[in-house]
């Protein structure tokens, strides 16, 4: 059994705590025991999981694994001493707000022969594996992919961070991107933001990436993606599947731990990784030129 700490008891961790509680049945999941979390309030016993402080945490020799689920700006000190200190690392998206440092984190995990697991789970819903489905062999010839959403508390990072898992949906879909152009039009006052990231494919192909967000903003993405022999427009539904996606996540990671996932696999899902977040510095980049 893998002994485990949860960072952060907000709806991630408290799904977290949840999962490794009633894991799936023979599932790689089973290994893993919660045995505290850390919060920044004083919450007491929480399902019957005892509230420890961080340095217990980092300390304990019976707590091998970390689950970080707190705000994207604290991502990468957490990581990084949870890796000091010798324990196994599963991360809320996006890993870090910055590309340099989560390429620093993935260098020290390696070292140390520690996982770093970055949690995506948008890439286990059943509307994106479908969509994934309907559009295999077809040619790209143009798309987009509009996401709104409410507006963010300070902590979430720039948005083309926190909006990570739209650009993890394009370049699992589409393969690795170069960012061409990018703006950021925002009005404090409305709690107003809308970011708008121009993107081609290998093959030369125009794809347009828009975050939206604004106080009561309704959540909802749209696609509009043109093939060389069809037009999609809406969202699939997918089948539900049995399992909820983040127990999903949580037996791939626990696979991890077992040594039980090939590794190219491992090291594709890592080029995937730090090719989005070097996309997203990029446009971070580019959005602050254009304002200057």
């Amino acid at each position: 059994m893998l002994g485990s700490v949860v960072v952060g008891l907000g709806i991630a961790g408290s799904v977290r705590i949840r999962d490794m509680l009633a894991p799936v049945p023979s599932s790689a999941a089973e290994k893993l025991a919660v045995k505290g979390f850390v919060s920044r309030r004083t919450l007491g016993d929480q399902h019957g999981v005892q509230q420890i402080p961080l340095d217990e945490a980092l300390s304990r020799d019976d707590i091998h694994v970390a689950f970080v689920c707190t705000e994207n700006a604290s991502h990468e000190e957490q990581i990084r001493r949870f890796l000091e200190a010798g324990k196994h690392v599963c991360v809320e998206y996006p890993m870090t707000t910055d590309y340099s440092s989560a390429a620093e984190l993935w260098d020290l995990a390696q070292q140390k022969g520690l996982v770093l697991h970055e949690e995506h789970i948008e890439l286990l819903t059943p509307d994106f594996k479908q969509l994934k489905k309907d559009i295999a062999g077809k040619q790209l010839e143009e798309g987009s992919l509009h996401f709104t959403g409410g507006s963010l508390k300070p902590g979430f990072g720039f948005p083309a961070f926190s909006g990570i898992s739209r650009l993890t949906w394009l370049v699992d879909l589409f393969g690795e991107l170069s960012v061409k152009a990018a703006t950021l039009e925002e009005d404090e006052g409305r709690q107003y933001m809308k970011m708008t990231a121009h993107f081609l494919t290998k093959d030369q192909k125009p794809l347009t990436w828009i975050e939206e967000r604004s106080q009561g903003m309704g959540r909802g993405k749209r696609i509009h993606l043109r093939f060389d022999s069809c037009t999609l427009t809406e969202l699939p539904t997918g089948t539900r599947e049995p399992v909820g996606l983040f127990m999903q996540d949580l037996i791939l990671f626990a696979r991890k731990l077992q040594g039980d996932v090939p590794q190219e696999e491992l090291q594709a899902e890592r080029r995937r990784i730090l090719h989005c977040l070097q996309l997203a510095e990029n446009i971070r980049q580019l959005c602050q030129s254009a304002a200057a």
